[in-house]
């Protein structure tokens, strides 16, 4: 068959099917973007593990509720399992170590570690789950249900309008902190704002995509706008648009090639940081040549 006709015949039967796949674009369209936008907070403030913890609390949460639902007879929401349990991390995670003496690296070293290690277990003991579980710790969701489309969207909505209300405060806070309490900012409060934000974020999105693309949304999306070198707005500005397009391109590159789809997210996303790495090459490049 010629290619180029298989390629138009595929995308006829893509648009033909358009209805079901529309809510998972949507939904990774607009968890790629707040967590892309979200993720110059992780990257900057060198919370990169942090970001890995809550999502794999959040990994935790959904096997729980299954687990809780299957054995003891309780319906527990996976959505609420995972961001109940990505708001606990994240406010464990907020706590000071030194009262434990150990250091913070050794804290979410723990947390991650642990989480991980719990999902696997939990996930062990609801074989009829098996294959959710799977989708959770990995992103292998090709369908997402209108109340997880209906929970990203709104948790989505909520958390970018505020960041950008109060985004001047928010960036002072988190990057000039002595400068920010000079001002009489309230920087504690702030921090708890953007962490319990990154922890609702990452805990819906978690539950309908999998930890590993939304791991990658939250860390990748800065890495490759921060390549670039630009001022601050366009830095946050670049990294929502790259987690837009890992989200729903990796989407569509996971139909067509048929891969799975957390596994294209993640490397779409590892891709774009490539890109502006050779973007950045290219213009010192040209620089260099004037």
């Amino acid at each position: 068959m010629d290619p180029q006709l298989a390629e138009t015949t595929t995308w006829a039967q893509f648009w033909d099917a358009y209805e079901l796949f529309r809510d998972p674009m949507l939904c990774a369209l607009i968890a790629g973007s707040v967590l892309g936008f979200l993720s110059v907070y992780v990257v900057l403030r060198r919370m990169v593990f942090v970001s890995a913890a809550v999502t794999q609390s959040a990994g935790l949460g959904v096997a729980l509720a299954f687990y809780a639902e299957i054995h003891l007879g309780l319906h527990v929401a996976p959505t609420v399992g995972a961001v109940g349990l990505s708001l606990l991390a994240t406010l464990l995670l907020m706590m000071e170590p030194t009262r434990l003496r150990i250091s913070r690296e050794s804290l979410l070293g723990l947390a991650y570690a642990l989480t991980g290690g719990a999902s696997i277990l939990v996930g062990d003991r609801i074989s009829q789950e098996a294959h959710d579980i799977q989708g959770i710790l990995f992103g292998t969701a090709v369908l997402v249900e209108q109340p997880q489309l209906i929970a990203v969207a709104v948790v989505g909505a909520l958390t970018l309008l505020f960041h950008l209300w109060w985004f001047r405060g928010l960036t002072f806070a988190s990057f000039d902190r002595t400068g920010a309490m000079v001002q009489g900012l309230p920087v504690r409060a702030l921090d708890a704002v953007l962490m319990i934000s990154i922890g609702l974020m990452v805990g819906v999105s978690a539950r309908a995509l999998g930890a590993l693309p939304v791991f990658a949304f939250s860390t990748l999306s800065a890495i490759a706008a921060l390549v670039l070198d630009l001022r601050l707005p366009w830095t946050f500005l670049l990294a929502t648009l790259a987690g837009a397009i890992s989200g729903l391109g990796g989407y569509l590159f996971a139909y067509f090639y048929n891969f799975p789809v957390g596994g294209s997210q993640t490397v779409l996303a590892s891709a774009l940081v490539v890109l502006a790495l050779l973007a950045r090459g290219v213009r010192q490049l040209v620089v260099r040549g004037r």
